[in-house]
């Protein structure tokens, strides 16, 4: 039966793996939108050290600026506001584009997500004070016991990966793999998707350009947009505000413990760094699950990419778009 399904296309990878630029060279070809897959993104404010795009290449992209730091937004909420926005993109007439490197979104976009519950801030509060006190291998060790299924899939260094899986057994009693494989929505996906994964056949490669990447950022200012959000008076009013969502990203935590005296300059940069190149590791674990994306080099095999591109969106299709450049 042949497939009458929209088309999209993701562009999927780790941090600092050229996804971006990819993506907004090949939104204005296709004169189509990018919707934005990436957790820091849809926080206002969060802009030099989550490598937000600026100008054209921000009016080409959804699901960013959506948030304040201090407000919630969960990977359901995601899955509901990008299938919305892909149906929109695709009622115009256009070829959704989803660019990003959060799995988690991913996931519960592609997949459906349990009807786990939400998160709750007095549980979390109590396992992070826990794990300051008894220490994250020991909270791994009764995750590994309650869980076992999730603790092998769970690194032992995945502070907020535990701490949900350990929330959501001591809310309910049951086990997150239990919740995620029981009630987790099997159903096809409504679109006809093409998964690209983008990523340097050298992994040193991808650590000199996040080591690169991160140089940038501080030159264009990101130790300054820190201390204004530190200044933010909506998050001075949060309790234990570093362990917000918005300040758990990559690079923003290591920043505040720099800027509060509590660890020198060397120390900051050299802790960014390797959270950093945590991520990508963490998002090439996730990304080995996509057994159905093509994995390609960006720099090494764009001849590759764009062939993957004219099959799928059909050769007619891309040379007329080629040709309207």
């Amino acid at each position: 039966m042949e497939d009458t399904r929209p088309l999209a296309i993701a562009l999927m990878g780790p941090t600092a793996s050229g996804k971006t630029a990819l993506a907004v060279e090949w939104a204005e070809r296709l004169g189509t939108e990018i919707i934005s897959v990436d957790s820091a993104l849809v926080y206002r404010g969060l802009d030099i050290g989550s490598a937000k795009p600026s100008g054209h290449e921000r009016a080409l992209h959804r699901l960013v600026d959506i948030r304040e730091p201090h407000e919630p937004y969960s990977a359901a909420q995601f899955a509901v506001d990008a299938l919305a926005a892909m149906r929109e993109i695709t009622d115009a007439g256009r070829v959704p584009l989803l660019c990003g490197g959060t799995g988690l979104y991913f996931c519960a976009l592609f997949e459906g997500l349990s009807a786990m519950p939400e998160a709750d801030v007095s549980t979390r509060a109590g396992l992070t004070a826990e794990a300051a006190e008894r220490g994250w291998p020991a909270l791994h060790a009764e995750l590994a016991r309650v869980d076992p299924l999730a603790a092998t899939r769970i690194h032992a260094s995945d502070t907020q990966r535990i701490t949900r899986a350990l929330e959501v057994h001591r809310l309910t009693g049951r086990s997150i793999s239990d919740w995620q494989e029981g009630d987790a929505a099997h159903r096809l996906f409504p679109f006809r998707l093409l998964k690209l994964v983008l990523a340097p056949e050298d992994r040193a490669v991808l650590h000199e350009r996040i080591a690169l990447r991160f140089e940038q950022m501080l030159s264009a200012g990101f130790l300054d947009e820190v201390r204004r959000l530190i200044a933010d008076p909506q998050l001075r009013d949060v309790d234990r505000p570093r362990d917000l969502p918005s300040m758990r990203a990559v690079g923003y935590r290591q920043a505040w413990s720099h800027l509060v005296g509590e660890i020198d300059a060397t120390t900051f940069r050299a802790q960014a760094v390797a959270a950093t190149r945590q991520l990508a590791k963490r998002q090439f674990t996730w990304l080995r699950r996509e057994h159905d994306a093509r994995w390609l080099d960006p720099m090494r095999q764009r001849d590759e990419l764009e062939t993957a591109l004219g099959l799928f969106l059909g050769t007619g299709a891309l040379a007329t778009d080629r040709r309207a450049m």
